[in-house]
């Protein structure tokens, strides 16, 4: 019971609305990424696992700085390039070489056990949620903490004590 105290503690403070509002992005950040990757890899062939794993991190990645700066942190305005641009895209493009890792992974295993064009779609697709599921909590400390804003003194995250 402690805990879901401190959870609902953290959702009533300015780092817990972030923290929503940043899983959120992630949500429709992996949403875009799910449908660009079905599309152009499950439907459509266009090209191997991981470039259209690349392609449809990058192409999600464009909403995710936008949503990311105006409504996770409340940015407005012109975006400074060396401190938040260049940050959030050196955070997002390690994602993707991690997702890239993944996906080659999942190439293996899709060839390895002769898995069907639709099952290898989604050993693929879960190899991409999975590598940026790893780095999700990591990206936002650093992202609230050095990109787009200051730290919060509020209660600290659930585990901090």
């Amino acid at each position: 019971m402690g805990a879901l105290r401190r959870v609902v503690q953290l959702l009533g403070t300015q780092r817990g609305r972030k923290l929503v509002r940043y899983s959120s992005v992630s949500i429709i950040s992996a949403a875009v990424s799910f449908v660009v990757l079905a599309l152009v890899y499950g439907v459509l062939r266009l090209w191997t696992e991981v470039p259209s794993t690349l392609f449809s991190n990058v192409v999600a990645g464009v909403p995710a700085y936008f949503l990311s700066r105006q409504w996770v942190w409340g940015r407005s305005g012109r975006s400074h390039l060396w401190r938040e641009v260049v940050p959030f895209w050196v955070l997002s493009i390690t994602g993707i070489v991690f997702a890239i890792g993944a996906a080659v992974l999942a190439r293996h295993v899709v060839q390895a056990d002769h898995l069907h064009h639709l099952l290898g779609t989604v050993v693929v697709m879960g190899a991409n949620v999975g590598a940026f599921g790893v780095l999700w909590l990591f990206k936002f400390l650093v992202l609230n903490r050095y990109v787009f804003g200051a730290p919060t003194p509020d209660v600290a995250l659930a585990g901090d004590s």
